[in-house]
């Protein structure tokens, strides 16, 4: 304690939790989400033959996670769009990043230093988007933990969660990229950030609030930068995760051996027998007698 009241890291993260997102880290969010959706496939030629696909895809992007909250919690879907400033400036950098003449702002923002101070202010965003998602659920069910579990979830992950959707809006149908079958980085720490969250608002996890929102952000941002950096899609979790998953749930080959492991294939059908020399001299003599008759 005596350490923490010197570097005074307790009002450190007092001023970090409530320090304003509109509009310096919104804006990188924004940015960096588009960025990502100029990345998708079709994503560029969708912007030249249908604008209108193109722009709802962006807004998906920057708000679906959003979205997706309000549905979980019976609010009206389109209710965050009440906010004028964030769906203007969200279209402005769709704009740039799709339009803007020589492909200029694109090129700036994509440069390697620059995304990823975008990428690190992109995950400050969601982690105060997990803990806002939860604080949000609890007000409405104080004793339901898994809710605040999802809704958190939601919030931090929601754009991830209904790629299928958005997806659809670019024409293209890939129901193998579901983002519950093959969880990534964000996905998967924004379900173990909003237990986290969870956890303290039950008061079961005995750290404040605003230093758990200071650690797991800054956990967030370093991960998120140096995977960028490295162009890793791997995962921190994954040694843990794979320990964790073969002690509950079996290994991938204790897997094959039971009752829902596919079918063997079926034998090949075995080819007929080969003649012997006998039994082709016998062919031929008796082909030679029906032509003689």
């Amino acid at each position: 304690m005596d350490v923490l009241d010197v570097l005074n890291l307790g009002e450190v993260s007092v001023y970090f939790s409530k320090m304003a997102m509109f509009p310096v880290f919104d804006l990188a969010y924004y940015i960096v989400s588009i960025l990502y959706l100029k990345y998708e496939p079709g994503a560029v030629e969708v912007s030249r033959k249908s604008p209108v696909a193109s722009w709802l895809c962006a807004m998906l992007y920057c708000f679906g996670s959003y979205i997706l909250a309000d549905i979980i919690l019976g609010v009206c879907p389109i209710d965050y769009f009440q906010h004028n400033t964030h769906i203007l400036l969200a279209t402005a950098v769709w704009y740039l990043v799709f339009y803007c003449p020589l492909n200029l702002f694109y090129k700036c923002v994509a440069f390697l230093p620059i995304k990823l101070v975008l990428v690190a202010l992109k995950e400050v965003v969601r982690a105060r988007k997990i803990a806002a998602g939860v604080h949000h659920a609890h007000h409405a069910y104080h004793h339901g933990f898994f809710i605040m579990i999802i809704t958190g979830y939601v919030k931090g992950s929601g754009v991830a969660l209904i790629s299928n959707f958005e997806q659809l809006l670019r024409g293209v149908w890939k129901p193998e990229t579901n983002e519950i079958l093959n969880m990534s980085f964000p996905t998967k720490a924004s379900l173990y950030g909003a237990i986290l969250f969870t956890l303290q608002e039950a008061h079961l996890l005995p750290v404040s609030k605003s230093t758990l929102i200071c650690v797991f952000t800054l956990f967030m941002a370093t991960s998120k930068v140096f995977m960028t950096a490295t162009h890793s899609h791997g995962s921190p979790f994954a040694l843990v995760e794979s320990w964790v998953c073969h002690l509950l749930f079996g290994s991938a080959l204790a897997a094959s051996d039971d009752h829902h492991a596919p079918a063997p294939a079926a034998p090949a059908p075995a080819a007929s027998p080969v003649k012997t020399k006998e039994e082709l001299s016998e062919g031929t003599r008796k082909r030679k007698s029906k032509k003689a008759e």
